[in-house]
C-alpha cells in the first residue's frame, strides 16, 4: 500500500521542504519541481459545510447549514472574488455500516443510493456548490492515507490498547465521567448514554492506533490566543479554550477491521480502519487538491478554508481535533469556524424516533427555495436555538410582500411619473428627509459588510430590510402621487397646470429616483439570500446584469436603468413576491 501511495505521489509538483508531503513523497516531487512554472495564483474564498452522514434522510438542519454556507459564498462572489463552496457526504464509519446491515443492503450500494438525497437538497435550495465530495471516492482515500503516513512519519501515531464507552451515533469515545445510566422512554430499557448528546454508548476494549493530541495542548492554546475569533460565536470559543485548558487526552484514531470494515484502511496495517472523524475532516483538504500542490500555487484551490460552517453539536471535532491534526503537520489552519445553533419544533428537540422532524423537501416544494432561504437566514439561530413553524414562514413572507414587494409595485407601476427619466436625472430629494435617506443608503453597504465579516448573514439581511422599511416610510411621507397629479401618466406637464409645474415634476423625479435607488441597492444586496426573486426584482427595475455587483450598490453608481426587462402588467410576472399557493 505504501509503495502504491508513493508511486502515485511522484506526480506531485511540490518543493522539497513542503509540509504538505511526507519525506519519500518530497524526494519524488523534487525530481519534477522544474516542470512547474510557479506562477502565483490569488487564493479564492473557500467555504465549506460539514459532510453529512448518509444513514438517514436530510432534515431542516442540513438545509440551514448549506443555505448559510451558500449565502457566505455568494456574498464574496458578489464582491468580485472567486469563491468555492464544498459540501458532500460522509459515507464511512460504524453508523453507516450498521444502517446498511439494518436495511439488508450492501454498504456501498447503500451509500450510492442515499448520497443523492443530499445532492438533490443542495440543488433544490439553489446552492451554488463547486465540489460535492463523497468520502468513498478514490481521491479522498488517497488524501487520508497520505495524511496518516505524514502523521506517522512525524511520530504522532502509536499503537496501544484502548478501553472506553463508544457511541456509534456520535462516532466517538467518551470517558466514564461523560456517560450515565438512563431509562429509554420509548422502550423502557436501561442503557448507558452520553451526558452531552443522550446517545447510547457501548463498552469497548480493543488495540488500535492513537494520535498524540495531548502534546499539542500548548500549541492549540497559543493559536486560540492569537486568533480569538477563530470560533464564532465567542461563547463557543470560550468553551473550546476551557476544554483544551483543562487538558487533552490522546485520541484513538483507528478501529479493528473485524469491528469496522467499512472505511479507509490504515495504509501500512490493513487489520485497522482509520477513525471516521479523521477520515471525514480531511475532506476539506481533499477538495483543495491535497497533497497535489504546485509551487507558488498552494492556495489556488482555496486552502486554508476561510470558513467552516457547522452545527454546534460537532464543535469539538472541528475546533479541537481538526486544528490539532493540522498543527501536527504544520499545515495552515482554517481562518474561522462558524458554529450555528439548532432548530426545534414545537419548542422540542427534533427527533426521528418521535416523528418530531421537518422534511426539507416538502418545505422547499411548498414555499419555494427563496422563501425558505429567506426564512432560515432571517429566523435561524447562531447563538440560540430557533423554533420552526410553517406559520412563521407565511408571516415572514407576507412581511416581505408588504414591504419590499409593495415598494417595488408602487414605484414601477405608479402613474404620474417616469422611472427612467427620474433615474436619468440623477437628482435626489434635497429635503431633510431625502438627505437623511441618502445617508442611510450610504451607511448600508458598510453595515452589511460588517455583519457578513462577523459571519452573521441574518443580521446583515435585517439591515437591508430596515432600509426597505425606511424607504416605504419616506415615500409615504413624500407622497409623490399628490405632486404627480399635475402631470400625465408619462410624467409630462399637463397643458392647464400651474406655472411651477416643472418644479413639481423635478420634485417627483427626485423622490422616485431616491426610492428607485433604494430598491436597486437593496435588491443587489439581497441576491445572496433570495437569488431568484432578486433577479426578478432587478429585471423589473431594468438593471443591467453586468451592474449587479456589490460595488454597484452605491447611490448614483448606475444611471442607465429604469426600463423594465419584463412585463409589469397585472399577474405574477409583474410582482416580486406573488401570493403563496397555500396559507395553511
Amino acid at each position: 500500500m505504501r509503495s502504491q501511495l508513493l508511486n502515485t505521489t511522484s506526480y506531485v509538483f511540490k518543493c522539497i521542504n513542503s509540509p504538505w508531503q511526507c519525506r519519500s513523497t518530497r524526494i519524488a516531487a523534487h525530481l519534477y519541481r522544474n516542470l512547474s512554472n510557479g506562477c502565483p495564483t490569488e487564493k479564492p474564498y473557500y467555504v465549506t459545510t460539514p459532510i453529512f452522514y448518509v444513514n438517514a434522510d436530510p432534515h431542516v438542519g442540513h438545509l440551514y447549514t448549506i443555505v448559510l454556507t451558500d449565502v457566505l459564498k455568494r456574498f464574496h462572489a458578489l464582491k468580485g472574488r472567486k469563491a468555492i463552496l464544498c459540501t458532500g457526504t460522509d459515507e464511512h464509519g460504524m453508523k453507516i455500516q450498521r444502517a446498511a446491515e439494518k436495511a439488508k443492503q450492501d454498504v456501498r450500494a447503500f451509500c450510492n443510493e442515499n448520497f443523492s438525497a443530499f445532492n438533490r437538497l443542495a440543488t433544490l435550495a439553489n446552492v451554488q456548490y463547486d465540489h460535492f465530495i463523497r468520502t468513498s471516492e478514490p481521491d479522498h482515500r488517497f488524501a487520508v492515507q497520505h495524511f496518516w503516513l505524514m502523521l506517522k512519519e512525524r511520530g504522532y501515531i502509536y499503537e496501544s490498547k484502548h478501553e472506553g464507552w463508544y457511541s456509534v451515533s456520535d462516532e466517538t469515545f467518551y470517558p466514564p465521567s461523560a456517560v450515565h445510566l438512563i431509562l429509554d422512554p420509548a422502550t423502557g430499557r436501561k442503557l448507558m448514554a452520553s451526558q452531552e448528546t443522550g446517545k447510547e454508548v457501548e463498552w469497548t476494549s480493543e488495540t488500535n492506533y492513537h494520535f498524540r493530541m495531548s502534546t499539542l495542548r500548548d500549541r492549540l492554546l497559543e493559536f486560540y490566543a492569537d486568533n480569538p475569533q477563530f470560533v464564532e460565536p465567542s461563547s463557543r470559543m470560550q468553551d473550546v479554550v476551557s476544554q483544551v485548558t483543562s487538558g487533552l487526552s490522546d485520541l484513538s484514531i483507528s478501529r479493528p477491521v473485524e469491528r469496522l470494515s467499512w472505511g479507509i484502511p490504515v495504509p501500512d496495517d490493513t487489520s485497522q480502519t482509520i477513525y471516521v472523524w479523521l477520515d471525514a475532516l480531511i475532506n476539506y483538504l481533499t477538495k483543495a487538491n491535497y497533497p497535489f500542490q504546485v509551487p507558488g500555487q498552494e492556495h489556488a484551490a482555496g486552502w486554508p478554508a476561510d470558513v467552516h460552517v457547522i452545527g454546534k453539536d460537532i464543535v469539538r471535532f472541528h475546533c479541537i481535533y481538526w486544528p490539532a491534526f493540522l498543527l501536527a503537520l504544520d499545515l495552515p489552519l482554517p481562518k474561522q469556524i462558524l458554529t450555528h445553533a439548532h432548530w426545534t419544533l414545537g419548542h422540542e428537540k427534533m427527533s426521528k424516533s418521535t416523528g418530531n422532524v421537518v422534511n426539507p423537501f416538502y418545505a422547499l416544494e411548498r414555499f419555494g427555495s427563496d422563501t425558505m432561504r429567506y426564512y432560515l437566514v432571517h429566523s435561524g439561530g447562531i447563538q440560540d436555538d430557533s423554533d420552526y413553524d410553517n406559520q412563521y414562514i407565511i408571516e415572514r413572507y407576507k412581511l416581505l410582500q408588504g414591504n419590499l414587494g409593495n415598494l417595488v409595485t408602487r414605484v414601477v407601476r405608479g402613474k404620474g411619473w417616469n422611472v427612467r427619466r427620474a433615474v436619468a436625472s440623477g437628482q435626489t430629494d434635497d429635503s431633510a428627509e431625502g438627505k437623511a435617506h441618502v445617508e442611510a443608503l450610504k451607511r448600508l453597504l458598510t453595515s452589511v459588510d460588517h455583519w457578513m465579516a462577523k459571519l452573521h448573514p441574518g443580521a446583515a439581511m435585517k439591515q437591508v430590510l430596515a432600509v426597505v422599511q425606511q424607504t416605504n416610510q419616506y415615500m409615504q411621507k413624500a407622497s409623490p402621487w399628490d405632486l404627480s397629479a399635475r402631470t400625465d401618466e408619462h410624467g409630462v406637464p399637463k397643458a392647464t397646470t400651474h406655472l411651477r409645474v416643472h418644479q413639481h415634476v423635478e420634485k417627483v423625479d427626485s423622490i422616485i429616483y431616491l426610492c428607485a435607488e433604494s430598491i436597486r441597492i437593496c435588491g443587489i444586496l439581497l441576491q445572496t439570500v433570495m437569488p431568484q426573486r432578486m433577479k426578478h426584482l432587478l429585471n423589473l427595475m431594468g438593471v443591467d446584469e453586468g451592474r449587479r455587483m456589490f460595488k454597484d450598490a452605491v447611490v448614483g453608481a448606475d444611471r442607465e436603468y429604469g426600463v423594465p426587462m419584463v412585463d409589469i402588467g397585472k399577474g405574477r410576472e409583474g410582482v416580486v413576491f406573488p401570493p403563496l399557493d397555500s396559507d395553511l
